[in-house]
């Protein structure tokens, strides 16, 4: 046990992608607290909003995919949280689409810096997707699944519950597409993907806590000994449906 914990030690954060109504936000708030590391997540952007006199409706907006008011909100995270955002400098307030991009990676990266932080969203995966000491995750789940979680947890009959889901996820997919030109469905971009449709939340955490353990382990691994190879022999016999490059050659026409 104290060399797992002290393997996640040497991990600095976990991203969580989560679809909209899955239990995404949940498990990290469960995962964060069983970890004993700081949350990243939608409501600390709410309370920044309220903070600077801006609508929570103006705030959701601009964490899915808007850029009016991001860079005061990404800034003021600094006057929130200043032990995880020491290393973040300020940042003039502006509109601008690359001063925001350039607002939200220093938060980020800074985050990250300080260590032992789980991030949900904010196109986290993509800005981090080169650290090997970072885990990625996404959690996805069945529409009806997600629609009876929405229903449940906000109080919406179906079809509202349905519209809601519909549009966040547009709004996400829309965000990682103009920001980062990928799409947050790409399943390349995580190391697990987890269906909650047959996991329960807990189940989720200790699955997600294990791949953290896994991670940290390889991290002094090279990464050319990296994959699915390491350790293999080769086939003893070719697969029954290897082909030479003879037989690959389209006959003459």
């Amino acid at each position: 046990m104290a060399e797992n914990r002290a393997s996640i030690d040497l991990m600095r954060a976990i991203t969580i992608s989560r679809e909209y109504g899955s239990g995404g936000g949940e498990i990290a708030a469960r995962l964060a607290q069983h970890l004993n590391w700081h949350l990243i997540d939608h409501e600390v952007v709410v309370r920044v909003a309220h903070e600077l006199g801006v609508s929570e409706a103006e705030a959701e907006a601009y964490d899915e995919y808007a850029e009016g008011i991001v860079s005061r909100i990404l800034t003021s995270l600094q006057m929130i949280q200043p032990s995880i955002l020491v290393a973040a400098p300020p940042m003039p307030l502006t509109t601008d689409a690359h001063e925001y991009n350039e607002a939200r990676r220093r938060v980020i990266d800074a985050a990250v810096k300080t260590g032992h932080v789980v991030i949900v969203g904010r196109g986290a995966q993509v800005l981090l997707a080169n650290r090997r000491d970072v885990l990625h995750v996404r959690i996805v789940a069945p529409l009806d699944a997600r629609i009876a979680y929405v229903m449940q947890r906000e109080g919406l009959d179906q079809a509202t519950a349905r519209n809601r889901i519909q549009g966040k996820e547009r709004d996400r997919i829309r965000y990682l597409q103009a920001q980062h030109h990928l799409s947050p469905e790409d399943p390349h971009l995580y190391d697990i993907v987890l269906n909650t449709s047959i996991l329960s939340l807990d189940s989720t955490v200790a699955l997600i806590k294990l791949a953290l353990e896994q991670k940290a382990t390889r991290l002094s691994t090279p990464t050319g000994e990296l994959g699915p190879v390491t350790g293999l022999p080769r086939y003893p016999d070719q697969p029954e449906d290897f082909r030479t490059p003879e037989t690959m050659t389209e006959p003459a026409q």
